[in-house]
């Protein structure tokens, strides 16, 4: 199950999403909204990233205009190491060097094809563990001390 979530500058992107995700075979949970009406970005991304922290959802994908707000909020969230990516091999390497379990992408600056490109990348390579582990562990220990 993937969280999904976005703000009111990324409908078309996120439908962009679902297809991709219908494409996978992937189910999805959406706590994004369906208006243009302006929204807070946290509220959604929060939503989401609880759903992957506890365990509801294995990964998360938000949006909003850049990327950038909605990933900030996202990783407030305890567990979350939400990557805002802008192109599919930092997608590639988020997911197999830091295990990331969130992505956030930019409705403002990304076309439909590389976001579908950049999502694929995202679900369809895993952590290479190794000597990443360690390095995952380190991130996470940073956020144990706060």
């Amino acid at each position: 199950m993937i969280a999904l979530a976005n703000d009111h500058t990324a409908l078309q992107m996120k439908e962009w999403v679902i297809e991709v995700l219908i494409e996978l075979g992937l189910e999805f949970q959406d706590f994004g909204v369906n208006t243009t009406e302006s929204c807070d970005y946290p509220i959604q991304g929060e939503l989401a990233a609880r759903a992957v922290a506890d365990g509801r959802c294995e990964f998360g994908i938000v949006i909003c205009g850049t990327g950038i707000g909605i990933g900030l909020a996202a990783n407030k969230v305890k567990g979350i190491r939400c990557a805002m990516i802008a192109d599919p091999y930092s997608a590639m390497m988020a997911r197999r060097h830091n295990n990331a379990n969130m992505m956030s992408i930019g409705a403002r600056v990304l076309g439909e094809g590389p976001a579908k490109l950049i999502v694929r990348a995202f679900l369809n390579n895993t952590f290479d563990s190794g000597r990443h582990s360690r390095r995952v562990d380190q991130i996470m220990d940073i956020e144990n001390k706060a």
